[in-house]
């Protein structure tokens, strides 16, 4: 029960959660998932460009900080499950006119199934991962997820889609610290990773050029996307809520809800997205007072602990990864027919709030606890 399989990114923060484990009397076994090749992402000279996170570096760096602290190490290759269950659903919903979370796929579909099949194949029963995020003990409701201990960095909203049987079976060793405590800890056990600057970009996207990645990559991951992506990449009106129109897009996969820049018009107020209607190959836009939504719908939900509540609650909703949470009531219903599966959230918040934006989460917390979530599919 001692044994933990720990996947390590190269970074500072699963480099630490090893020093933690094994403080704690874990046999920690450390793992890198290699998720995409480098070599698909050329630059303008014809050479791979690596980002700052999941390089060939990174999987080096992880294997000598498994080395320096004395535990075996594997590198795990899940390059062909994260094209179809992490790339291929990212190309879609931006050509869909939806702005995904690839990250928190990467968690439900690799991090906490693949991993964990993994480890049990190798005879571990428990994952780590260096995420600011806590697992506790509930006396009646078992395993809970909490926020991390640093908010500025808590990053339990991307988790929102785990349940008690894959609670039960992870530990986040960091969550109970703040980023300079870790660096800390890093650097007094002689760490390389002490100092290495974060990523805050995709992974397979070092550039962050979403548009120009999905225009390369669309037809090789699936070609049927070819037509979504022909369809995308015509230009078309920029409207206002009226109708006028602004001007002329390039096409609708290169905007985002609540983008202010790129618009390329000249207008007497600042101008922002409010809506891609990908069926009329149109962007509307507005004002900032526009974006503001008094609720929304959140499709395919899911209830951490398993047990959806019975009638409406109250709780904090959050909408982004950096969004200050809201309060807002919530109503779940199960959905019905043959077609349909799965439960809904209708969210009405106390006071509107800025750029609802369909494709990312809906997140509901009460305090430090992590409920549950699910994905925005309309504002209302």
């Amino acid at each position: 029960m001692n044994r933990v399989l720990l996947a390590m990114s190269g970074g500072v923060d699963s480099s630490t959660a090893a020093v933690l484990l094994k403080d704690g009397g874990y046999e920690v076994v450390g793992c890198t998932m290699q998720l995409w090749d480098h070599r698909r992402n050329p630059t303008n000279h014809g050479e791979p460009q690596f980002g700052k996170c999941c390089s060939l570096d990174d999987v080096y760096d992880a294997r000598r900080v498994a080395q320096k602290l004395g535990f075996p190490f594997y590198t795990l290759n899940l390059e062909e499950q994260f094209e179809r269950t992490v790339v291929e659903p990212f190309i879609s919903n931006y050509l869909a006119g939806k702005t995904p979370i690839p990250c928190t796929r990467c968690n439900t579909f690799l991090k906490f199934d693949k991993l964990l099949v993994f480890a049990r194949q190798i005879g571990i029963d428990q994952v780590a991962t260096g995420h600011y995020a806590r697992v506790v003990r509930h006396p009646s409701d078992g395993h809970v997820l909490l926020k991390g201990r640093d908010l500025s960095k808590d990053q339990s909203y991307y988790l929102f889609e785990l349940g008690p049987a894959q609670l039960a079976h992870i530990l986040f060793p960091v969550g109970d610290y703040d980023k300079p405590n870790i660096r800390e800890i890093a650097t007094s056990h002689g760490l390389l990773t002490a100092g290495k600057q974060e990523s805050q970009e995709i992974c397979f996207i070092p550039d962050g050029n979403y548009p120009d990645f999905i225009r390369r990559h669309a037809g090789e991951v699936n070609e049927h996307l070819i037509p979504l992506l022909e369809k995308s990449d015509q230009p078309g009106p920029i409207l206002f809520k009226d109708g006028t129109r602004a001007g002329t897009h390039s096409g609708v996969y290169h905007f985002t809800v609540g983008q202010r820049r790129g618009l390329g018009i000249a207008h007497s107020r600042p101008l922002y997205v409010l809506r891609l209607d990908v069926h009329r190959n149109a962007v509307i836009v507005g004002y900032r007072e526009d974006l503001y939504s008094r609720g929304l719908i959140a499709d395919r939900v899911n209830w951490i602990s398993g047990r959806f509540p019975q009638g409406p609650l109250q709780a904090a909703v959050r909408i982004r990864s950096r969004h200050q949470e809201a309060p807002a009531s919530i109503a779940l219903e199960k959905k019905k027919g043959r077609a349909a599966s799965g439960w809904q959230a209708r969210v009405i918040f106390e006071s509107p709030q800025m750029a609802v934006t369909p494709g990312q989460a809906a997140v509901f917390y009460q305090g430090e606890r992590l409920l549950g979530g699910g994905w925005i599919t309309e504002r209302i």
